[in-house]
């Protein structure tokens, strides 16, 4: 069993930027494949962005791209998600995430969830 646990969400102007971080609980977490998902008031969660632990690959949704990174440490068990550029619409309860495969954490399925850190993000 893997637990996420975020932080660093918060309060941002439009521009500003702000890092999540995603403490996983097991030296075994170093295998999954690591993400972040998000949900808007009234909307489904979306993904986000995710890194592979071998290669450390990754990937993003369009709207992110260019703004967010993902980044791991392994040796810390922890992922981080840098936003910059931040806009109103980014604003959204954000999940870490951990599956074995790319696909199974990009279907929004994955194994373990996070509880989930508030960024809200004003104009």
């Amino acid at each position: 069993q893997v637990q996420l646990v975020e932080s660093g969400g918060g309060l941002a102007q439009a521009g500003g930027s702000l890092t999540l971080a995603c403490a996983a609980s097991e030296r075994s977490s170093r295998t999954y494949v690591m993400g972040w998902f998000r949900q808007a008031p009234g909307k489904e969660r979306e993904f986000v962005a995710a890194i592979t632990w071998s290669d450390a690959a990754t990937y993003y949704t369009d709207s992110v791209k260019g703004r967010f990174t993902i980044s791991r440490d392994n040796a810390r068990n922890t992922v981080r998600l840098q936003m910059s550029s931040l806009k109103p619409e980014d604003t959204a309860l954000y999940y870490c995430a951990a599956d074995t495969t790319t696909l199974g954490l990009r279907k929004g399925s994955p194994d373990y969830w996070g509880q989930g850190t508030q960024v809200t993000v004003s104009s």
